[in-house]
């Protein structure tokens, strides 16, 4: 490609107490490109481009920017150099308002002093009109969705003239209309000259938006070129060092024994919600998002109120109206937004396994350290975590393995229901492989499973049965067989 190259990454080399996250890697970005990034969890992406980004100040090898090398001293300088990064974790202040988080740190002044608010919300206002949102500025970035939230983040880059853009898994909690209304500010902004790095492990939409890619395997530069000149399974290969040929196994055969019965479940924006699961059984809650699937998984574990409606485990009504009560009845979930319910990120993963566990790993009312080392030894071992050892803060591991700790601290406990809500939203094809073995193993074990996923080739071929979710109801149920990506969107339509 003949663009003018903006920044060069040279031998990039990263290293923590035990890891070496980056390993001689190379990466060249050029002026009206989109640059993907691909590798699996733990591949080194997110070091890299927090190597580019500020965030990290320590590391070997030349950054080159504008015929020089370049150190970036913190974020704050990095954004003076026109690099500007959207997370995969959200950075949002909730109880601050859209405008008051699109400028924080850089408010419009009166004067010298005071912030000039009127200023600001028509700043914001602007930004939102620019990209097509139909927010309030004035809305607290509480009260939007996950996936609301990351389009503001994704504002908030755009909004600060950055000749750099790097997207982290940006599409991973949008709709199918946000993420086409995202592509096509990405497309217009090339003809500008920003260049784009985009991380994902949907590789449909790498190869649908980027011009380049380069691709990292356990902290070391694999390949980089054209999209055009490469195909999926290619990149697969390079990313995983294997062949992948189907990711999605073979689902164990379930019992007959009911495990979790929803009788009429009433609350927030659902509806007269029924349905079993049985001991074994994947049951899946297929339709778009804000259909209200996300909100029956929350009522269930006591997240949300119910208004009306009874659960069942195991033949018995269980009165559940707090996360605590959930987990004394055999219920446990896996949120769809990790970083903010699934772990604690200056804690260890011995102690995000332990904290929900701390009844169940003690005597008489004293912790058995002994116990907890144990048993996080052995779920480390277990789910394959990427990490030095179990006293490893969660924080520094990537997504994939955030996720993986998320899940072993309920395999403790002796679970009924598992829910899972979106288990594999930003995680790449190995790990989800690996995610999806772990799902049948544990409902091979008779375990009930409740799977709430965007991705349909996921929710229909790892589900024995799936819901379709619509306006709050459901709108049908259907089993494995029957359940096609065209008959649930027929369902989803129609529905009432």
């Amino acid at each position: 490609m003949e663009e003018r190259v903006i920044a060069q990454l040279k031998d990039i080399g990263k290293q923590f107490p035990g890891v070496v996250a980056l390993d001689h890697v190379n990466m060249t970005i050029r002026a009206g490109s989109v640059h993907a990034l691909v590798g699996e969890n733990g591949a080194g992406k997110s070091t890299l481009m927090k190597i580019l980004s500020g965030t990290y100040v320590s590391y070997d090898g030349q950054i080159l920017m504008d015929g020089g090398e370049v150190r970036m001293k913190n974020q704050k300088d990095a954004f003076r150099r026109g690099i500007s990064i959207v997370s995969q974790e959200l950075s949002c202040v909730a109880e601050l308002t859209i405008a008051e988080n699109l400028y924080i740190g850089r408010e419009p002044k009166k004067g010298k002093i005071f912030i000039d608010k009127k200023q600001r919300k028509a700043d914001a206002q602007a930004l939102l009109d620019m990209m097509g949102l139909p927010y309030d500025p004035d809305e607290k970035m509480g009260n939007l969705s996950v996936a609301q939230r990351q389009m503001i983040e994704i504002v908030k880059a755009l909004s600060r003239n950055a000749r750099i853009i790097i997207m982290d898994e940006p599409t991973s909690a949008l709709t199918s209309q946000e993420a086409r209304i995202l592509f096509e500010k990405i497309a217009e902004l090339k003809k500008t000259g920003i260049a784009f790095v985009f991380i994902s492990h949907r590789l449909d939409e790498v190869f649908a938006i980027c011009d380049e890619y380069t691709v990292l395997r356990d902290g070391k530069w694999i390949a980089s070129g054209l999209i055009s000149e490469i195909t999926q399974d290619e990149m697969i290969a390079m990313m995983v060092g294997r062949p992948i040929e189907d990711i999605y196994p073979e689902l164990p055969e379930c019992g007959e024994t009911e495990v979790f019965r929803a009788e009429n479940l009433c609350g927030g924006v659902f509806r007269d919600i029924s349905f079993s699961i049985r001991a074994g059984e994947i049951f899946g809650l297929a339709g778009m998002m804000g259909a209200g699937r996300s909100e029956i998984a929350r009522a269930i574990f006591g997240m949300d109120p119910l208004e009306s409606g009874a659960v069942y485990i195991d033949g018995k009504q269980a009165h559940i109206s707090s996360i605590s009560q959930a987990i004394k009845s055999g219920v446990a979930m896996v949120t769809e937004d990790r970083a903010a319910y699934g772990f604690v990120g200056v804690r260890s993963i011995q102690d995000n396994i332990a904290l929900p566990n701390l009844d169940f790993c003690a005597k008489k009312g004293v912790l058995d350290h002994g116990r907890i080392r144990q048993e996080s030894e052995t779920i480390f071992d277990r789910l394959s975590i990427r990490a030095p050892g179990i006293m490893t803060e969660v924080g520094t591991l990537s997504g994939g393995n955030q996720q993986k700790v998320v899940l072993a601290k309920w395999l403790v406990r002796n679970v009924r229901l598992l829910i899972l809500d979106e288990p594999t939203r930003g995680i790449d094809v190995g790990a989800k492989q690996e995610i999806y073995n772990l799902m049948t193993e544990l409902a091979g074990q008779g375990m009930a499973i409740l799977l709430i996923s965007s991705d349909m080739p996921e929710v229909l071929s790892m589900s024995h049965r799936v819901a379709v979710v619509a306006k709050g109801a459901v709108a049908g149920i259907l089993g494995h067989g029957e359940a096609t990506q065209d008959r649930v969107m027929k369902m989803i339509v129609e529905a009432k």
